[in-house]
């Protein structure tokens, strides 16, 4: 694994010297976009929209619009100097329960690794958040952003997971909810269904089929066969039917298990 981002982890006054990786991998099939009449494929340029001419990445700059139409251009030390010790410090402000996080402020997790003279503070930090069961908040610029993010443990490393701040996140109220009524009968089954289906979470259980049945049809395709498309329509249930469908998902997952 390549590092993405180098610095400090504190808490208090123990700093650890870390390097940041991505948890994550995309598994993404490599498709090219093409065009529909022959095939070649589409790439995208940096143009100059007054000369029209391709710009080279080494002569791109970034730059803030004023009110008057003219550019402020940044550069790379402007965004070191916005906050230097954001840039190269991820500090730790307080310690949280984890069940108080929503889940939906997640975004993506990166490891943790200590860098050389950094072992045993990245050890303490990590035995005392597996013993506590806590989380660890904290805010440090990657990328040029500012991010909010919490410190845990996964299988003995360090992680670090990005989330969003409060202002990132849109309000349900204003969602179109539904107030329509459900009977005592109706949530008592929906309990039972639920406990019947409870079960320990196993990670390895759920795998990424999507991609391997897209492969199959790309080597049906490469080899002159034509896939029959499979066709699926999910019905919503009617509210007058939704007693027996929970009865009959029940018997069904009853006679699952004694099978």
């Amino acid at each position: 694994m390549r590092s993405i981002w180098n610095g400090t982890v504190s808490f208090g006054l123990v700093s650890i010297p870390v390097k940041l990786y991505s948890a994550t991998e995309d598994r993404k099939l490599d498709l090219d976009m093409l065009d529909s009449a022959d095939n070649a494929r589409i790439r995208y340029k940096r143009v100059n929209e007054t000369t029209g001419e391709e710009v080279a990445w080494k002569d791109i700059v970034k730059g803030f619009k004023n009110d008057d139409g003219n550019y402020i251009v940044l550069t790379d030390e402007d965004f070191e100097q916005a906050n230097v010790k954001k840039n190269r410090t991820i500090e730790i402000e307080s310690f949280i329960e984890a069940s108080d996080v929503a889940d939906v402020l997640f975004k993506k997790p990166y490891y943790l690794e200590p860098q050389k003279e950094g072992g045993k503070s990245y050890n303490l930090l990590r035995d005392a958040l597996k013993k506590t069961k806590k989380l660890g908040v904290a805010t440090f610029v990657m990328r040029q952003k500012e991010n909010l993010c919490l410190i845990g443990v996964y299988e003995n490393a360090l992680v670090l997971h990005v989330i969003r701040f409060s202002d990132e996140i849109r309000k349900p109220s204003d969602l179109k909810l539904p107030n329509t009524k459900v009977t005592k009968k109706e949530v008592d089954m929906a309990l039972s269904l639920i406990e019947n289906y409870t079960e320990k979470f196993d990670f390895d259980k759920f795998k990424d089929v999507y991609n391997d049945q897209l492969m199959k049809i790309i080597k049906s395709k490469k080899s002159g066969k034509k896939t029959k498309a499979t066709k699926y329509e999910s019905k919503p249930t009617p509210a007058k039917d939704l007693m027996a469908q929970l009865k009959a998902s029940l018997d069904k997952k009853k006679s699952k298990k004694a099978s």
